[in-house]
């Protein structure tokens, strides 16, 4: 069995440990106990950080892409081989159930030997030019990169943020949140042990508003990363702007989800029950609004409360356990505060709506139905297991039901008519769009949304190109 590690930060290859500094504790979302002490940095360990990004971009932006093919490589191995460890770590952090943590783990796997292929197809162009001038487009990398993970995907969002600067030929900062360290350390430790440059890849944790401040006010660095709220992302661009940082933002969503009368509406069920309550639906890509027309409206209603109420909650390091707990405090208080809202609103509580148990953060399944648009669950991004169900009549007052907020991740939709798919596909307004599916993510395609779901995307090729900057040389 894994035991908790000790937690430290990783500066210029040192570990940091808490020796004297302000700490954060580290909390087991299933039990609500302290499990580890992890120290925050200080003014001086960030500078010290940003010298060592400094010179750790001189290094690897010269490397080779079978340098960094090599280490992307290695990193997926190691990982692949400590995969039980560093899901129990992960589940231990932020309450995932098992299986789930180990998909987590694959998705890394995937990626970055993914992004060991793609090092060398960085193509650039040699344009058509007269006699005796010659004129090159070249891709380089940007720079050293400041890279902000959430809690959520305690090691797939480090994974992200890790994988494409290295790729690319940047340094990198990361500050994975403080909720979930040792997942993000593991990340970072299979690179290091894979033999990446200690000055290439960093680690910090502290008061992210410091720590932000801090770091995107240095010119050192020359892209910012940042996965979280919309709210959190908006500031950050702000401070950003001052130093024309460029920006990759994956930000908040609401995710609808668009049931027409000619769907396969068990097959719907089965994936979409499934997909809403994964990770206790604390997912940016999670089904919420569930649109639905209003001919299959009762049967499905009642088929998806019928799946809801046999889930399993439970310790995520149980097996049988389908949904683990929220991952802190916070998140079962917006659930009371979210549903109550909407019941006092004159929406329908069909399952859940409380607590489970008297230990951690666990919370119930939920299904809401027949929700005034006014209420608050329909207009911010819930990121819990509640589902919102509500009755439409006709494939163009859904539509413009989903395009309604102003939130453009991932969406979702349902339907056997060709015709359909199509129209739908292209009137969404979202940066992924599922259709008849949920799996609208993978190494080699954009992870990424539009609106206030930011900008840029992550993994795939594009995910690479975030990292690099386009130049153009002219020879007469």
């Amino acid at each position: 069995m894994t035991a908790y590690p000790a937690l430290h930060m990783v500066i210029d290859g040192e570990r940091v440990a808490c020796g004297g500094r302000r700490t954060h504790a580290v909390v087991n979302p299933a039990t609500g106990e302290t499990i580890g002490e992890l120290p925050l940095a200080e003014p001086a360990d960030l500078d010290r950080a940003l010298e060592t990004a400094r010179k750790g971009f001189r290094i690897w932006r010269d490397s080779t892409p079978q340098q960094r093919a090599a280490v992307l490589q290695g990193a997926a191995r190691l990982m692949l081989e400590r995969q039980d460890d560093l899901a129990r770590i992960a589940t231990l952090e932020e309450g995932k159930t098992l299986p789930e943590a180990r998909i987590e783990v694959m998705m890394n796997v995937g990626l970055f030997n993914f992004y060991a292929g793609e090092v060398f197809r960085l193509y650039g162009r040699t344009l058509v030019r007269p006699a005796g001038m010659r004129s090159t487009v070249t891709h380089e990398p940007v720079g050293p990169v400041a890279a902000f993970a959430p809690w959520n995907f305690p090691l797939g969002n480090p994974g992200r943020k890790l994988g494409a600067p290295i790729a690319a030929g940047c340094s990198v900062i990361l500050k994975a949140a403080e909720e979930t360290p040792a997942s993000a350390l593991g990340v970072l430790q299979c690179l290091l042990d894979a033999g990446l440059p200690k000055e290439v890849a960093q680690a910090v944790f502290g008061v992210p508003d410091e720590v932000s401040r801090h770091l995107l006010a240095s010119p050192v660095i020359r892209k910012l990363s940042f996965t979280g709220s919309t709210v959190i992302g908006k500031h950050l661009s702000k401070l950003a702007a001052d130093n024309c940082i460029r920006t990759t933002m994956e930000l908040g969503g609401h995710g609808p989800v668009l049931v027409f009368g000619d769907a396969d509406i068990d097959r719907a069920l089965d994936t979409m029950v499934t997909s809403k309550y994964r990770n206790a639906g604390q997912v940016c890509v999670s089904p919420t609004r569930f649109i639905i027309e209003e001919n299959v409206f009762d049967r499905f209603r009642d088929g998806f409360v019928e799946r809801v109420k046999a889930i399993r909650v439970g310790n995520g390091l149980d097996e049988g356990a389908q949904m683990g707990p929220m991952a802190n405090a916070r998140r079962p208080e917006a659930m009371e505060r979210l549903i109550g809202d909407a019941t006092a609103r004159g929406a329908k509580l069909l399952a859940g709506g409380e607590r489970v148990g008297n230990a951690g953060f666990f919370y119930a399944p939920s299904v809401l139905s027949e929700i005034p648009l006014d209420a608050a669950v329909l207009n911010e991004e819930p990121f819990g297991p509640v589902a919102l169900l509500n009755p439409f009549r006709g494939e163009e007052a859904m539509i413009e039901e989903a395009n309604r907020l102003p939130y453009g991740l991932a969406a979702y939709a349902w339907t056997q008519d060709g015709k359909r798919q199509q129209r739908v596909a292209r009137a969404i307004e979202s940066g992924m769009v599922g259709i008849n599916t949920t799996m609208i993510g993978g190494a080699d395609a954009p992870f990424g949304g539009v609106k206030w779901s930011g900008h840029g995307a992550e993994d795939g090729p594009e995910g690479v190109m975030a990292c690099l900057v386009t130049k153009a040389v002219h020879e007469g």
